[in-house]
C-alpha cells in the first residue's frame, strides 16, 4: 500500500472518529459547561490518556512496530513475529496491571502532582480524584489497544485501528444521552471512559483472530528481544512523548489559574486535534513500517524519498487548516461549543487559545513525520535529548505567563501556556531536521524545496479570503444567533476555505491533480 493510500485509509476513519468525537464535545459543553465538574473530568481523562500517548502510543509503538516489522520480513511464516508480540505482550499485561493498582492506591498524593492548583479547593480535589479513579484503568485496555494496533498497521491493516477511537466517542455519546441526568455527569463519562477502553480491546482482540495473528496468553519473561524492546523504550517515552508533556505541563500550570482556564485549554486542543489526528498521526503511522522496511532492506534512499512525501503530504493538508484556525476561530467555536452552560465569553476564550494552538500546527504535524526516521532506525535516544530542551522552553515560558497572570499582568494566561507548546514544538522540529541532515538520512528534495513556499502563498491567501467572508458573515453568527444560522455560516466559511485553497494550490502549483493521482497508484516514494 503506497504512503499517501495508507494515510488516506488511517485519516478518513480517524476523520469518521472526530466528528464523532466533535458530537461528544458539542454534548460535552452542553452538559458541563467550563466549570468545576468539567474541569475535573478534563483532568480525569487526560490522565490515561497522557500515558497511552506517551508510553502505549508513544514509546512503544517507536520500539515495537521496526522490531516487529523486521521479524515479519525475515520470516514468511509470521511465527517468531507472533512469538515476539506474545511475550511482549506477557510484560506489558504485567506491569500494567502493576502501575494501574499502584496509581489508584496513591491517587490523592498523585493529583497533588497533577493538578496542585486544585488542593485549594477541597470539594474540587475530591471530586478530581474519584473521576480519575474511574477512568484510570482505561489506560489497561488502550495501551493492549496500541500493541494490538502495532501487530495490525504492521500487516498492512490499517482500517480496523483507525476506526477504534469511533468505539470510545459512541459510548460517551450514549452514556450522556441515556444516562444524564439520571447520574451525576462527571460519574457517567468516566465510566463511560473505561467502558470504551474495554470495548475498543474486544474489538481489536477479534481484528487479530481474524488476521491470523491471535495472540496466545503466556507466563511474562523478559527475554533478549523484550530487553531489547524495553531498552529502545525507555528514551523513546519522552522522544516520542514530547507534545504530550507538553501538554501535561500545561495541566499543571493551568491548575493554578481561574476555573475554566483548563476547559478552555481542552476544548481548544479537541479542534486542535482534529488536523493532527486525521494528517499527523495518519501520516505517521503509516510511515513507521514503510521506512522500517526500507532500512531494513538496506533501502536508504527510497527512505529519504518517503519522508520526503510524508512532509509534502503532511504540510499541504496542514498550513491552510493552522492559517483557517488562526484567522476565524470564533466562527468555529461558537457553532460547536456555544449552547446550554458554555457561553459568549467561553468561546471568546476558547477562540484565543485555538489560534495560539493552531500556530504550532504544522510543528506538531512535522514532529509526527521526523520521528519515525529516528525510530525506523532503533535510534530513540536522539529525540529526547532534543525533546528534552523543548519541555524546558515550554517550561519556562508558562511560568513566565503564570507569573504574569498571577501579578495581574495578563488576562488570558491559558493563552500564552497555549503559545508555550506552540513554541517548543517548533523548536524540536527543529532539532529533529538538524539531526537527520547531519546523518545524511533526510535531504529536502527540489520538489519539497519548490512546494513549500508556494503552499505558504496560497494558504495565506486562502486565509486572507476567510477573513473578509467572515466579516461579511458576521451578523449570521454573532451572538444571540440560532445554531442553524451558526452552522450555515461555518459551512459557507469551510467549503469555501477548502475552494480556495484548491484553485490557488493549482494555479501557483503547490500540488497538481495528476501528481496527487500519481501518488495514490504508489509510485517510488510515494
Amino acid at each position: 500500500m503506497s504512503l499517501w493510500r495508507a494515510t488516506a485509509t488511517i485519516g478518513g476513519f480517524t476523520a469518521i472518529s472526530r466528528v464523532a468525537g466533535f458530537a461528544r464535545d458539542i454534548l460535552m459543553t452542553s452538559v458541563l459547561g467550563a466549570g468545576m465538574v468539567a474541569d475535573c473530568f478534563v483532568v480525569a481523562f487526560k490522565l490515561p490518556n497522557f500515558f497511552r500517548r506517551l508510553f502505549a502510543e508513544g514509546a512503544f509503538n517507536a520500539a515495537f512496530v521496526p522490531l516487529f516489522t523486521r521479524r515479519l520480513t525475515e520470516d514468511e511464516t509470521g511465527e517468531t513475529a507472533r512469538r515476539f508480540a506474545e511475550e511482549t505482550q506477557a510484560v506489558l499485561l504485567y506491569v500494567l496491571l502493576a502501575f494501574v493498582g499502584l496509581v489508584q492506591a496513591v491517587m490523592p498524593w498523585f493529583m497533588y502532582v497533577l493538578a496542585p492548583g486544585f488542593g485549594d479547593d477541597p470539594p474540587k480535589f475530591a471530586l478530581a480524584v474519584e473521576l480519575t479513579r474511574i477512568t484510570f484503568p482505561y489506560l489497561l485496555f488502550i495501551s493492549l489497544v496500541s500493541l494490538q494496533g502495532g501487530i495490525l498497521n504492521a500487516c498492512g491493516r490499517f482500517a480496523e485501528v483507525a476506526g477504534t477511537p469511533i468505539i470510545l466517542n459512541l459510548t460517551m455519546i450514549a452514556g450522556m444521552v441515556w444516562l444524564i441526568p439520571a447520574y451525576p455527569s462527571g460519574h457517567v463519562l468516566a465510566w463511560a471512559v473505561t467502558l470504551g477502553g474495554l470495548l475498543q480491546f474486544l474489538w481489536l482482540f477479534g481484528s487479530l483472530r481474524r488476521t491470523g495473528m491471535g495472540l496466545r496468553l503466556r507466563l511474562p519473561r523478559l527475554t533478549s528481544d523484550v530487553k531489547r524492546m524495553l531498552g529502545l523504550m525507555a528514551p523513546a517515552a519522552m522522544g516520542a512523548g514530547a507534545m504530550q508533556v507538553n501538554l501535561m505541563i500545561d495541566l499543571v500550570i493551568a491548575s493554578f489559574l481561574p476555573a475554566g482556564s483548563i476547559s478552555y485549554l481542552f476544548y481548544a486542543d479537541r479542534i486542535n486535534q482534529l488536523p493532527i489526528g486525521v494528517i499527523g498521526v495518519a501520516v505517521g503511522t503509516a510511515l513507521l513500517p514503510m521506512l522500517s522496511r526500507h532500512v531494513a532492506a538496506g533501502q536508504e534512499e527510497d527512505a529519504v524519498a518517503s519522508l520526503n512525501r510524508a512532509m509534502e503530504i503532511g504540510l499541504f493538508l496542514t498550513i491552510p487548516c493552522a492559517v483557517a484556525s488562526m484567522v476565524v476561530p470564533v466562527p468555529l467555536i461558537a457553532t460547536l461549543f456555544e449552547r446550554g452552560q458554555f457561553g459568549a465569553a467561553d468561546t471568546a476564550s476558547t477562540a484565543m487559545t485555538l489560534a495560539a494552538f493552531a500556530a504550532g500546527l504544522p510543528a506538531y504535524i512535522l514532529v509526527k513525520i521526523l520521528t519515525p526516521g529516528y525510530f525506523a532506525r532503533h535510534d530513540t535516544k536522539s529525540p529526547v535529548r532534543y525533546s528534552m530542551v523543548c519541555l524546558a522552553v515550554n517550561t519556562l515560558i508558562s511560568l513566565v505567563v503564570l507569573w504574569a497572570s498571577m501579578t495581574g499582568r495578563l488576562d488570558s494566561p491559558f493563552v500564552g501556556i497555549a503559545a508555550a507548546t506552540a513554541i517548543s514544538s517548533w523548536l524540536n522540529v527543529g532539532f529533529l531536521t538538524r539531526g537527520l541532515l547531519r546523518r545524511s538520512q533526510f535531504r529536502p528534495d527540489a520538489r519539497l524545496r519548490r512546494r513549500v513556499p508556494l503552499m505558504l502563498l496560497s494558504s495565506a491567501l486562502m486565509g486572507a479570503v476567510l477573513w473578509c467572508l467572515a466579516r461579511l458573515l458576521g451578523p449570521w453568527s454573532g451572538a444571540g444567533i440560532g445554531n442553524l444560522y451558526r452552522a450555515g455560516a461555518l459551512a459557507i466559511l469551510v467549503a469555501a476555505g477548502i475552494a480556495v485553497f484548491a484553485v490557488l494550490s493549482q494555479a501557483t502549483g503547490a500540488l497538481r491533480l495528476r501528481e496527487l493521482r500519481g501518488l495514490t497508484r504508489g509510485a517510488p516514494g510515494s
